[in-house]
């Protein structure tokens, strides 16, 4: 018997139907979580910053007035923050070299922290020390310019501080990274171009010059002793140093208080350094550095974007509330200037990533953990844990338009005919069971004005990883020293 043809249609129909409602059901809701790119103003911001004038920047800011009444103990210190393009012209023909040359001195800025704690691990002491001229010092303290931090040139954020009596203001590059301030002094034996002049001695009634046998001279990594006056050196791993007196001075924290006698190096041999700021602002850990000397119990700064023309703030003793995420903030007992964190892994599109955590962990020897850093632009991790990372997220994002790598970012994008993109999202998981998702800005940046954008994610050889600050642009990172805990806060600057 003959089948009616028209007999199977209403199955197919209903077939037909229900494979179209599944598909769409499936595109409408990915199996990760997402978060949007805003691609139109990211590109916006990278042609901006290259016509940016620092010059209309700094007319427009309001003048620090001095601080008279010297604040023994702080209750609450505030200095403005500025990237470092809104202080200094950019000298690039297009946006794509400024990342490139700001790229280099990330790599820089990484090698050198990496050698900073291989040399205090391996116990350099003061019996090495080296003479230079009529003082000795020790070898070499490897450090390098805050945020980018090189060979180059400058940090890439700073802040404005009065210094001396009556207070001079000058631009100081920030670095959490580093223990010892430091400013150029005349007269300079050899002194770098800076924005602002460079400080005089004689001009300030608190300037004072330590002793040798002072305890703040003999908490110095390279320290010598010239007619009973401490001679301090800080060198870098671009073979650039500072050498010169080390005194206590008065520092000006514009209208919020000022603090007398801060430890500070007086530099008149400065070599290759941070050209356009006057000098560096240590916040690390260290006995030396600024949290340390004005007993801080916290701070907290908040990074802007960098190719942004507006400023934050870096707070003392002000820590933000508890609406972001906290981790505990932990110390290498061999060497106390970075601020480590305690990071247990990550998930992208909303799934943990299988990563050991005991690749973020310091071990008996001082190696291994991640560091929470300004000076450092790109995130590194040990290779074993960004390939789980990136891997999972080119796996999510393969409906994205990939391109070639571009310096030592392998996986990129082309963006070039959208205005906004949906992207797997990224987040920190922290000991105690607290994340942090971040802003697709800050793991998606571009590279070039014309769309190519690259996962801002790096591997290092190292057992050193670091959280830079393209992560933490746009968040207020509070660190509470009192309480051992660092916060991640977005859209609080």
């Amino acid at each position: 018997m003959a089948r009616n043809p028209y007999s199977l249609f209403p199955i197919l129909f209903l077939s037909s139907l229900f494979i179209v409602s599944a598909l769409s059901r499936s595109l409408s809701r990915t199996p990760y979580a997402t978060t949007l790119l805003d691609v139109s103003s990211a590109l916006k911001q990278s042609l901006d910053i290259l016509s940016f004038d620092p010059e209309n920047f700094k007319s427009e800011a309001v003048p620090q007035q001095q601080q008279e009444t010297v604040v023994a103990t702080p209750s609450s210190l505030s200095l403005e923050l500025h990237s470092r393009d809104t202080l200094h012209k950019i000298q690039h023909e297009d946006y794509r070299s400024l990342v490139l040359s700001r790229l280099k001195r990330d790599s820089s800025r990484v090698a050198a922290l990496n050698a900073k704690l291989e040399l205090a691990l391996n116990n350099v002491n003061k019996s090495e020390l080296k003479p230079v001229g009529d003082t000795l010092f020790r070898p070499e303290d490897l450090s390098i310019p805050v945020v980018s931090g090189a060979s180059q040139g400058s940090g890439e954020y700073f802040s404005r501080i009065g210094v001396g009596s009556p207070a001079k203001q000058f631009y100081m590059v920030l670095d959490t990274g580093s223990d010892v301030n430091w400013l150029q002094c005349e007269p300079c034996t050899d002194c770098y171009q800076q924005t602002d002049p460079i400080f005089n001695p004689s001009s300030s009634s608190s300037y004072s010059p330590l002793s040798c046998g002072s305890p703040q001279c003999g908490a110095l990594d390279m320290s010598g002793c010239r007619s009973g006056s401490c001679i301090y050196q800080v060198s870098y791993g671009d073979g650039s140093f500072t050498v010169g007196e080390f005194v206590t001075e008065k520092l000006s924290f514009g209208n919020s208080g000022s603090i007398d006698r801060v430890a500070l190096g007086c530099g008149h041999d400065n070599e290759g350094l941070f050209v356009g700021s006057a000098g560096l602002l240590g916040l690390g850990g260290g006995l030396l550095s600024l949290t340390s000397q004005i007993k801080a119990s916290s701070f907290s700064y908040c990074l802007v974007d960098r190719d942004s023309g507006r400023s934050s703030s870096l707070d003392f003793n002000s820590v933000s509330g508890s609406d972001g995420a906290t981790a505990p903030l932990l110390r290498n007992r061999r060497f106390d200037t970075f601020y480590y964190v305690g990071l247990t892994g990550f998930s992208v599109g909303g799934q943990m990533l299988s990563i050991p955590p005991s690749l973020f962990q310091v071990d008996e020897s001082g190696n291994g953990g991640i560091i929470v850093d300004c000076g450092t632009a790109v995130t590194r991790l040990q290779t074993q844990a960004y390939n789980s990372l990136r891997d999972a997220f080119v796996s999510m994002a393969r409906g994205l338009k990939s391109t070639g790598s571009v310096a030592l970012f392998d996986t990129c994008y082309d963006f070039s005919s959208l205005t906004q993109v949906r992207v797997p999202t990224v987040s920190f998981h922290f000991s105690g069971g607290r994340s942090y998702d971040l802003p697709a800005k800050n793991y998606l940046i571009p590279v070039d004005s014309s769309g190519t954008f690259c996962f801002a994610f790096a591997p290092t050889s190292s057992s050193l990883s670091i959280i830079g600050n393209v992560q933490q642009q746009g968040t207020r990172v509070s660190y509470d020293l009192a309480n051992n805990r660092v916060g991640f806060t977005p859209n609080k600057c």
